[in-house]
């Protein structure tokens, strides 16, 4: 199929049913990139809520700091295969299930940062001022940490991408109709030992994707500046 075609109408040439590869990648980036966007902000947005809430000590920190320890020590690949495979592979399961495996992360992520921002003179001032602890959180302690997070959600971004890649690689992703880069590469994978390049194509975006944002975050004032 590849070489009844001009390379004109098929830069990136066809894959083994003849479809055109430039939109087929360009369509599961498409899909690639928002499922992964919204499984990051979701486990960013409870680990960091969930992070804050428990840097105040008690009961609730630890019963969460115990929650997450556990769910972290299940391999992330295994525990994607579990959930997936028992639940099914739609696109909402994959959301959550990625999001449920990187929010201790970003749990701990933010509890470690304001943790140590807390333990800083203008915190202390602030308590003595007699400020109430949300005004605390959102005044002092959030905008100290807005860097660092939002460089953690870059790398869990990356992190997400590569994890769902890896799920629709074993056939557990994205399903037919639609796929993501990670189907594309399971697809076309069996046409590398007849000298078909179309499973490179996928497999370049993935890793331009994972290298360009983690190029973004390096290139970050607030990373910077932390180092």
């Amino acid at each position: 199929a590849m070489s009844s075609h001009p390379p004109a109408a098929f830069p990136l040439g066809t894959d083994y049913l003849g479809r055109d590869m430039l939109s087929r990648v360009l369509s599961a980036a498409r899909y690639t990139v928002v499922i992964a966007f919204l499984a990051t902000l979701l486990a960013a947005t409870t680990g960091v809520l969930l992070g804050l809430a428990a840097a105040a000590g008690g009961w609730l920190d630890m019963a969460l700091s115990r929650l997450f320890d556990t769910v972290i020590a299940i391999p992330s690949l295994m525990f994607g295969l579990v959930v997936i495979a028992s639940l099914g592979s739609s696109i909402p399961v994959l959301v959550m299930t990625l999001a449920v495996i990187y929010t201790p992360g970003a749990f701990r992520t933010a509890r470690a940062l304001a943790l140590n921002v807390a333990a800083l003179d203008f915190v202390t001032v602030a308590r003595a001022r007699g400020e109430r602890l949300p005004y605390i959180v959102v005044q002092e302690i959030l905008p100290n940490v807005t860097g660092p997070l939002l460089a953690d959600f870059g790398l869990r971004f990356v992190f997400v991408v590569l994890l769902l890649s890896g799920l629709s690689f074993l056939g557990l992703g994205v399903q037919p109709p639609y796929a993501d880069l990670g189907a594309l590469v399971r697809e076309n994978i069996s046409g590398l030992g007849f000298g078909a390049p179309a499973v490179l194509f996928p497999a370049l975006a993935i890793a331009s994707l994972t290298i360009g944002v983690n190029l973004v975050i390096d290139a970050m004032p607030g990373r910077r500046r932390g180092r």
